[in-house]
């Protein structure tokens, strides 16, 4: 920029030169007949002094009008607008957002449909089986993993001493019974004991009534002067002989009496110990059979911790049973049990096998969280408390177990729910389809 004394002087405004680079066309600028830049407005060079001592000012730029004509400044053509420039690609776009767009919200609507969690894993009831006798294994018929119906042996102890113990019961048994016998046979001796004292008992009763009529006789003979004294007291010691023969008869046969009482006493023992020898053989017999090990249901035995020549301790396990009756146990979040009820059908993703497709159904949901059934449970009245969303177990039932694949407790599941039955709009149109 550079002031002219001349205008100083005329007491003007100084004019600003704009100086550009000589090597490139400036916008607006269009060269004159002899090189050298004009002006826009007036056609004369720029930086020449006009008479009077005015220096040419550029023209401001001219900007592209809405005539759409070329942009003095830069020469070339108007910008025009994105759908112009790029009609199909806009289209297609657009296309492909509404596309998104519906296939969000048939996302959207089908997925409300169901509630799922991937905390989730198979459970059952698995035990561990242990002998209720001691000896040394014989025989163990399985293997680790070994798939075994209900009675099938699991393993084999030896049984001699258990079956010596039973035949001392047996034996035991049938003393008992001997001796039941016995007092059997002497009461019925007993019985017909008391049988000839009631015969001894009546006959002293008619020789008692035959010595009083004699008596009685001869005394009112002695009296009346016809008969002897003597014949009279004959006849009444024989009656007193009489009541004494009486006497003793009947007290035979209260002793036969309670000499049956007696047996029959005898009798109740002899039955207790006959109850008592059944129970020991009963006893024996039930050792007997613990030395067989069988399984009680259906199921595989896992962890086999035995072999043959091992002592086996009553209450030492032998191996771990985990029972065919298994299930899914599903930890939803509390706030996933809104519209949750027993009977609603789940589909099952097994981890372990993907490609399986598994039905089941809701079997039940517990009353509670699982922190609040823990060994140490929240004590959420202490301290500063934190609201945190609770998992609470559902039961899930397995209606198409596999029986082809090992499917045990542990494994991961994620089970899904369908809580709402209507079909969605991706289910109708997949149905009209």
């Amino acid at each position: 920029m550079s002031l002219d004394p001349d205008d100083q002087d005329q007491g003007e405004l100084p004019q600003l030169e704009l100086k550009r680079p000589q090597s490139k066309r400036q916008p607006g600028d269009h060269p004159g007949l002899d090189g050298r830049r004009q002006s826009v407005s007036t056609g004369e060079p720029l930086g020449q002094e006009r008479p009077g001592g005015r220096r040419v000012r550029e023209a401001p730029r001219v900007h592209e009008d809405s005539r759409g004509e070329l942009n003095p400044e830069t020469g070339d053509e108007p910008r025009r607008s994105l759908l112009r420039r790029h009609p199909l690609a806009c289209m297609l776009g657009l296309f492909l957002l509404t596309l998104a767009l519906a296939a969000g919200y048939f996302f959207w609507d089908y997925s409300r449909h169901f509630q799922s969690t991937d905390d989730a894993f198979v459970a059952a009831r698995q035990f561990s089986i242990a002998p209720k006798v001691s000896g040394y294994i014989t025989a163990v018929p399985v293997t680790d993993n070994q798939h075994v119906a209900a009675g099938n042996v699991i393993t084999r102890i030896d049984d001699h001493d258990y079956r010596i113990a039973l035949d001392q019961a047996q034996a035991q048994v049938a003393v008992a019974q001997a001796n039941i016998q016995n007092i059997d046979a002497q009461i019925s001796v007993q019985q017909a004991q008391i049988s000839s004292s009631h015969a001894q008992v009546e006959q002293a009763q008619a020789g008692l009534v035959f010595a009083q009529q004699q008596a009685a006789r001869y005394q009112d003979l002695a009296q009346k002067g016809s008969g002897t004294v003597q014949n009279a007291q004959q006849y009444t010691s024989q009656l007193r002989q009489q009541q004494a023969a009486l006497a003793t008869t009947q007290a035979n046969l209260e002793l036969a009496k309670r000499q049956v009482d007696s047996l029959q006493a005898q009798r109740k023992s002899a039955d207790a110990s006959l109850a008592q020898a059944k129970a020991q053989r009963d006893q024996a017999q039930l050792n007997l059979s613990y030395t067989t090990v069988t399984a009680s249901q259906p199921g595989r035995v896992v962890n086999l911790g035995t072999a043959v020549g091992q002592l086996a301790q009553p209450g030492t396990a032998l191996t771990m049973f985990v029972p065919d009756d298994i299930w899914v146990t599903a930890n939803f979040k509390e706030t996933q049990l809104d519209a949750m009820r027993p009977g609603q059908p789940v589909t099952l993703s097994i981890d372990a096998y993907p490609e399986r497709e598994v039905r089941g159904h809701v079997a039940s949901v517990q009353p509670g969280s699982g922190t609040a059934f823990s060994l140490l449970p929240a004590q959420n009245a202490t301290g500063n408390y934190v609201k945190i969303v609770q998992r609470v177990p559902v039961k899930v039932v397995i209606e198409n177990q596999p029986t082809d694949v090992a499917l045990g407790p542990g494994m991961s599941v994620v089970p899904t729910v369908r809580i709402d039955p209507t079909p969605s709009l991706y289910e109708l149109l997949r149905g009209w389809v």
